[in-house]
């Protein structure tokens, strides 16, 4: 019962987290928290450590726990960590995926990753994450793909940010990545999706200020929630 009750506020305290319900490097009342979520402290403070384990929350001692700060050279790290993991995956998927686990990809990716028509950015975001972490999990590397569901939890809002200015060209990248992978062309692929997830500090900047800008108008449910209209 109390792992069960653990995993409840984790989940439910990670979710607050990654949209930052709680703003950037804001100290995090753990009374006011119990008393949200109609918890006790014992297993508020092990779900705390849980997100703390996966740079969500940051503990300060003397001070106690506060949200992640959202920092440009933080985001941009974290891009250029994710782009080396996935390069890597996506040349290994090539080598080791069976056939029916790449026919498995493109065909999940062409009947709910390519056309967003209606979706929100967060679903649109959900989708583009699955086929990142798709292909990581044909790599056979179960710990890769671990990784990179760490990366994406922290820069998931960002990637709210850019979703809709990138989401056109982005599947157009998906549909060549594919098409690379199906040929098995393990050096086309890795070219495709590092060039696909590069970034460069500037955008990196101009996506935090926007999403900051955002966090403090009190706009990012907004942001998650807008229905993308154009069509892939």
């Amino acid at each position: 019962m109390t792992e069960t009750r653990v995993e409840d506020i984790y989940t439910r305290l990670k979710s607050k987290l990654v949209g930052f319900g709680i703003r950037p490097g804001e100290r995090m009342n753990e009374v006011a928290l119990a008393r949200e979520l109609n918890v006790s402290r014992t297993p508020l403070r092990e779900a705390l450590n849980r997100l703390m384990a996966e740079h969500l929350v940051e503990f300060r001692p003397g001070s106690g726990f506060f949200c992640r700060a959202l920092e440009p050279q933080t985001i941009y790290d974290l891009y250029e960590l994710r782009r080396i993991l996935e390069t890597s995956a996506v040349m290994l998927a090539c080598h080791r995926a069976d056939d029916a686990g790449l026919r498995a990809l493109e065909a999940d990716t062409r009947a709910r990753g390519l056309d967003i028509t209606g979706l929100t950015v967060a679903q649109a975001t959900e989708r583009d994450e699955a086929f990142h972490i798709h292909i990581a999990r044909l790599s056979g590397n179960a710990e890769l793909a671990r990784q990179l569901q760490t990366i994406n939890d922290r820069t998931r809002f960002i990637r709210w940010v850019n979703m809709a200015a990138r989401i056109k060209a982005s599947k157009q990248e998906h549909r060549d990545i594919l098409r690379a992978m199906m040929q098995r062309d393990a050096d086309r692929a890795g070219d495709l999706l590092s060039a696909h997830i590069s970034q460069r500090l500037d955008q990196v900047v101009d996506a935090v200020k926007e999403g900051i800008s955002s966090i403090y108008m009190g706009q990012a449910d907004a942001l998650m929630s807008r229905v993308l209209e154009e069509a892939s």
